[in-house]
């Protein structure tokens, strides 16, 4: 919205006005996709974001170029304010670096969105020597520095550790179904002379009738049983 704006102030500028179009509409899709999904609490938080910065920060800042500066002063404020917020855009990504390094996983910083964002600083930045526009060129030169830090850090981290979600998958693929294990032993009619009788959950609900030896003596009735599987073991009362 702001670079429209400045393109707008500054005249000659179809390139930018074009293109910052396109990219008002695709991140307008992106936000009501979020508040469509998004649990409450954040889309209540997005909404204010939105009221404060889209349209009371904008608003002000739009009254304040418009009728407090003029000519020139004017597309130097504008171009100076864009800069500000395109370096923002640039460095939040920190954040992510930041949790790479730590958590040595690479899951929540794609390489093609790495790559891509710095091709666009690289075109930018040339765009903006071209047409001898620094407010254009200036903020894409961190643009590019941050691109190549996240590259860098993709391939060195890529083959460290597996992805949180790889991870889960591994454990979860280990995990046995539980009715395939559990068992039933009837404490209370067993007694010191006599087996409890063993039957899995799946065939009792069958009603199959399907005996087996116990690995151990039953206790008194009232106290803990320890009944071992072949995968695990299972503490029942």
């Amino acid at each position: 919205m702001l670079w429209i704006f400045y393109a707008l102030v500054k005249t000659g500028e179809g390139l930018l006005i074009s293109i910052n179009a396109a990219g008002c509409v695709i991140e307008t899709v992106y936000i009501v996709m979020y508040l469509v999904y998004a649990p409450r609490k954040a889309k209540i938080f997005t909404a204010k974001i939105v009221v404060l910065l889209n349209i009371a920060g904008f608003g002000l800042i739009f009254l304040l170029t418009l009728f407090a500066f003029h000519g020139e002063t004017r597309v130097v404020t504008l171009g100076w304010i864009c800069v500000g917020f395109s370096v923002c855009v640039f460095v939040a990504p920190l954040s992510i670096i930041g949790r790479v390094i730590k958590t040595k996983s690479v899951e929540y910083m794609p390489f093609t969105l790495s790559l891509t964002l710095t091709l666009s600083a690289i075109v930018w930045f040339l765009y903006g020597l071209l047409i001898k526009d620094k407010y254009v060129a200036l903020p894409n030169i961190l643009g590019f520095t941050f691109g190549v830090i996240q590259m860098v850090l993709y391939v060195f981290y890529m083959n460290k550790t597996p992805m949180a979600s790889q991870v889960k998958e591994g454990k979860e693929a280990w995990k046995a179904p539980a009715e395939d294990h559990v068992v039933v032993i009837n404490v209370g009619k067993a007694d010191k002379s006599s087996c409890a009788e063993v039957r899995p959950v799946t065939e009792m609900a069958g009603a199959v009738d399907v005996p087996r030896r116990c690995a151990a003596e039953a206790a008194a009735p009232g106290q803990q049983v320890m009944a071992v599987d072949f995968a695990r073991s299972v503490e029942v009362v």
